[in-house]
Formats: C-alpha cells, structure tokens, sequence
C-alpha cells in the first residue's frame, strides 16, 4: 500500500480519536457513570477497508451512493454500517427472507 494512503489511514484514526475525546455528549455520559461510582474505560474498534476503484466505478458509485437503498440508508451507509460489524433491520430483514426457518 501506499505510504500516502497509510498516512491518510492514520490521519482518519486521530480524527476519530479527536472526536470522540471532544464529545460533550459521551464527556456527559461518562461523568453520570462515575456519579454511579464507576471507572469508565472506553475501548473502540474501526475497521478500515479500502477498495482501489477505477473512473468508471468512481463514476457509477457516485450516481447510485446518493440513491436511497432500503429503508432511509443509501447504498453507502449499509455498506459502512456492515462493515462496522452494525446491523439494521434492512439488513436483517433481508437475511429473513433468504434464510427460511
């Protein structure tokens, strides 16, 4: 891979990093917890997948990213939601359907 791709990868962990150290909602929700006599420890995991995509591809998923899939998610959202290991119910009431019990 890369170098410069690398580099960007490690960029996009400290934004995520940066966000959510600066959250006032999870700052919030932490402190309630401590309130409760808690320690909190936070752990997150992201995985990254990368796919190189030729200009047609790039063309093509610009048209259909912005086109809703099931339900209020495009394409796009399902996708990254999967890869973030996040169901939906459209994702689930599509296993249903091809998963007759």
């Amino acid at each position: 891979m890369k170098q410069q791709v690398k580099d960007l990868i490690q960029k996009l962990g400290e934004a995520i990093h940066e966000s959510m150290s600066e959250s006032e909602q999870i700052a919030e929700v932490v402190r309630e917890i401590r309130q409760q006599g808690f320690d909190v420890l936070l752990m997150l995991e992201a995985t990254i997948g990368l796919n190189q995509i030729t200009e047609e591809e790039d063309e093509k998923a610009a048209v259909e990213g912005d086109e809703l899939a099931e339900g209020s998610f495009t394409r796009n959202d399902l996708t990254f939601l999967k890869s973030l290991r996040i169901s939906t119910e459209e994702t689930n009431t599509d296993a249903d359907s091809t998963n007759p019990s």
